[in-house]
């Protein structure tokens, strides 16, 4: 990873968790009461960087079937409501073992 795709994705991240807060604090002067815009503009930041981050998190390992379980593994225990240190420490650790495997 170079330097001008790091500060790029962090420039996107910034944008993407600045901008639904900060242009209808701006730019509209009413209250927003559409539940659509309401719950677009609440999701946005997390759609945005997810989108971001899931490409590198499948090519952090070198191997993509072991990225791809753990990646699976997480989602599973994130559905069944484990916490955050939980998930990613053993996602990591089934990352770096299948990484032996594949």
């Amino acid at each position: 990873m170079n330097l001008s795709y790091l500060l790029i994705s962090a420039l996107l991240m910034f944008v993407a968790t600045l901008a639904p807060r900060f242009i209808p604090f701006v730019f509209i002067r009413r209250k927003i009461t559409s539940p659509f815009w309401k719950s677009f503009l609440y999701y946005l930041p997390y759609a945005v960087l997810a989108a971001l981050t899931f490409p590198y998190v499948l090519y952090s390992t070198g191997s993509l079937p072991a990225a791809a379980i753990a990646t699976a593994a997480a989602l599973a225990m994130s559905f069944f409501e484990l916490n955050m240190a939980s998930v990613a420490a053993l996602s990591f650790l089934i990352a770096v073992g299948l990484g032996f495997v594949f």
